[in-house]
């Protein structure tokens, strides 16, 4: 625990500080420096770490690195690459918040990421991108029903403004503006604005069956929906419930998907944002107008799906004649 220092007497400048106070509220706002989901994965994070180092009788904190060595290796089996790395920065967050020190370069745990990197190939599993022939695809089983109308509003608005499930979670009506152009959407806080600035995007109509903005106005109009979550549970019943979480957004993912036909294990929350940049680089919008709507900090992100999308623009089998 960080010692405070002995508050001075009060003089005449003005009463000596409440350091308790102030140390509280620095710690306030040290932790609003992160994004809420990721303190939560933290704070997870340990409780399983601690969890682990309890059930082996062994010192979580501080950990030494070849405890959390032994730890990746004992997780590599269940857990994604990109979990692993998580892990390894909520240990080290942990240790830093009680005045410890974890060395992360040590060869005991950059050693063994590096193994399980080069044992995994550098291609990482990614969620499959739910582009918009495989989105037609799965609006087309979709029904009249309170759900099937809920579902095909929540992928169209996700698809169309390239939302984390996260974001689409935590959307409220006030967050939509439905206007004669289409939809204005604002972003109150994301996993990459953890200062909440926020964003404002468009969705503009299509005069399609697939637009946007129409499958939003007829979730609304179907519900009565005037305040609050805009996406909410459905039971089997047609009631409505709470507001969805963010994986309860991936499961509807992974469930429409399944029943289209599609490899519902290969889809998730982020297919709906994936597939906006992979189709939209299909179509050939450029980066810059890609990266707008997808507000990546990152273009070397973003070109990941922009090669995807691209992949056949220029069918070479065909130019040298096969």
């Amino acid at each position: 625990m960080t010692t405070l220092p002995t508050p001075v007497a009060e003089t005449a400048i003005g009463p000596a500080l409440d350091l308790e106070a102030v140390a509280a509220r620095a710690a306030g706002l040290a932790r609003q420096a992160r994004a809420a989901n990721t303190l939560r994965a933290y704070e997870a994070d340990w409780r399983e770490f601690a969890g682990w180092c309890a059930a082996r009788g062994l010192e979580p904190l501080p950990a030494a690195p070849a405890v959390v060595g032994l730890y990746l290796a004992d997780c590599a089996d269940r857990l994604s690459l990109a979990t692993l790395a998580r892990r390894v920065s909520s240990l080290a967050a942990r240790h830093r918040r009680a005045g410890l020190g974890l060395d992360v370069r040590h060869p005991a745990v950059a050693d063994v990421l590096a193994g399980l990197r080069r044992e995994r190939g550098s291609a990482q599993r990614r969620a499959e991108a739910l582009t918009v022939p495989r989105l037609k695809q799965v609006l087309a089983g979709l029904g009249d029903g309170l759900a099937d109308r809920r579902d095909r509003a929540l992928l169209l608005v996700g698809t169309a403004a390239a939302l984390r499930r996260s974001e689409l979670a935590a959307l409220d009506v006030a967050d939509i503006a439905v206007l004669p152009e289409g939809l204005r959407v604002t972003i109150r806080r994301s996993k990459t604005d953890a200062e909440g600035r926020g964003a404002v995007l468009a969705v503009g109509r299509t005069g399609q069956a697939t637009c946007p903005a129409a499958a939003y106005t007829a979730w609304l109009a179907a519900t009565g929906i005037a305040e609050g979550a805009a996406f909410r549970a459905v039971d089997r019943h047609g009631r409505l419930g709470g507001r969805l979480s963010g994986n309860a957004v991936a499961l509807i993912v992974q469930r429409r998907a399944g029943a289209a036909g599609l490899d519902a294990a290969a889809y998730a929350g982020h297919s709906m944002r994936a597939g906006f940049a992979t189709s939209a680089a299909h179509a050939g919008v450029g980066e810059i107008r890609i990266a707008h709507q997808t507000r990546h900090a990152s273009l070397s992100t973003l070109r990941r799906y922009v090669r995807e999308g691209a992949l056949f623009a220029d069918n070479l089998a065909v130019e040298i004649g096969l």
